[in-house]
């Protein structure tokens, strides 16, 4: 496996009954990379993450993270994940939600109140660190799911659908903080079936009914496809 593969996926397959959710994946997204799975509901994104954060694990195939494989524990630290649905205490205050994750991944103390602050003022947050979440807007509920998945400085982000039901002005921010989360090093993937932010990153896998059907720049893609858009390019490729 090459040195700055970050992720090798191996002929993952995933079947629930008789459904099958995945069919055949095979991916590598290197070091540093923001990468996009691209594809509508039910394209077998979100399951394709989960096994990649560790939460679920493949019928066939293998996926290996750092050159280790897939589900662990020791790998599960060097991961920052951020689910569709927010996983938030909405009778705390934000302070007290970071507090009670912050400790679970061993974060006390002086440096405790520095990564919140810090995560805090990365998603514009700052002024609301004591404001109860259920008194949140759901665009503020996001980006405090976002702070939560950086609070222990994880290697790799791997962010599901993390802009849904957000308006632009807000979806804007949270790229700017992703860009700025990307300079410093880490490795995000983000799944996707919003098309502009898709031509926001780095390389994308087109994704429908599980399988994987084209893989590329966004430039590549459109090239590839002699197309001018993501649209064209997805639909080109056999996503419709």
């Amino acid at each position: 496996m090459d040195d700055n593969v970050c992720i090798s996926i191996r002929h993952v397959s995933k079947t629930f009954g008789k459904h099958q959710v995945l069919s055949g994946i095979e991916l590598e997204i290197k070091d540093g990379e923001i990468f996009g799975l691209l594809g509508p509901s039910g394209a077998g994104k979100s399951t394709l993450v989960k096994q990649l954060a560790g939460l679920d694990t493949p019928t066939e195939g293998e996926n290996f993270l750092f050159q280790q494989r897939m589900p662990s524990l020791s790998l599960m630290k060097r991961i920052g994940y951020m689910a569709q649905a927010d996983a938030l205490y909405e009778d705390l205050s934000a302070k007290e939600n970071l507090q009670f994750f912050s400790t679970i991944y061993g974060i006390r103390g002086k440096k405790q109140r520095e990564r919140i602050r810090e995560v805090m003022e990365l998603v514009d947050l700052s002024a609301h660190l004591n404001k109860r979440v259920a008194n949140f807007s759901g665009g503020m509920k996001r980006r405090l799911s976002l702070a939560l998945s950086l609070l222990h400085e994880p290697e790799l982000l791997i962010l599901d659908e993390p802009t849904v039901g957000i308006d632009p002005v807000l979806r804007r921010n949270i790229w700017d903080a992703f860009y700025d989360l990307n300079k410093r090093g880490t490795t995000i993937i983000v799944t996707t079936h919003v098309m502009d932010e898709a031509d926001k990153c780095d390389r994308l896998a087109l994704m429908r009914e599980g399988a994987i059907i084209a893989v590329g720049t966004p430039e590549e893609l459109k090239e590839k496809s002699n197309t001018n858009s993501l649209e064209e390019a997805f639909l080109a490729f056999g996503g419709e």
